[in-house]
């Protein structure tokens, strides 16, 4: 099981990049979406759905590898694509919207404003997830807004 909850963790070994794991996770993750919204998938709902499990099961697998690896270790990028996916949410297959987000995102999770830095202070694997989980909200109103008034 220990396995499975590495492989989670690292979104099958890209935590193990020496440097900028999580902006790789996350990229991987923009180009996933944007190629399944290509392909006719790009409906809110199914978003919705694999959003909420990412964020579930990444919880439950960050939590368990902390004891070993220690509190939201560098190698734990499941956070950052569960933060990608809800940034992605219902936002028009346009790349560079996905490109906007994508940096909209990395903002938010590396400044931490807007009491992001607090979501830390959960402790455990929610507290891993809920800081990016909270700066892919602050990235999709943003985009939302973009969006929403034709702005791009």
């Amino acid at each position: 099981m220990r396995l499975i909850y590495r492989l989670i963790s690292t979104c099958l070994g890209i935590g193990y990049t020496p440097k900028g794991g999580g902006t790789v996770a996350a990229v991987v993750c923009c180009v996933a979406w944007y190629l399944s919204w290509r392909s006719g998938n790009g409906f809110l709902w199914p978003q919705l759905l694999i959003t909420l499990g990412i964020t579930m099961i990444g919880a439950l697998a960050a939590g368990k590898m902390e004891p070993e690896w220690g509190e939201d270790s560098y190698r734990i990028v499941i956070d950052e694509v569960a933060g990608m996916c809800l940034t992605l949410c219902g936002i028009p297959d346009r790349w560079t919207l996905v490109l906007t987000g994508l940096v909209l995102f990395r903002f938010f999770d590396i400044a931490k404003p807007l009491y992001i830095r607090r979501m830390e202070e959960i402790g455990g694997g929610w507290g891993v997830m809920m800081d990016d989980v909270l700066a892919g909200m602050y990235a999709n109103l943003l985009l939302q807004i973009v969006v929403f008034f034709n702005l791009w």
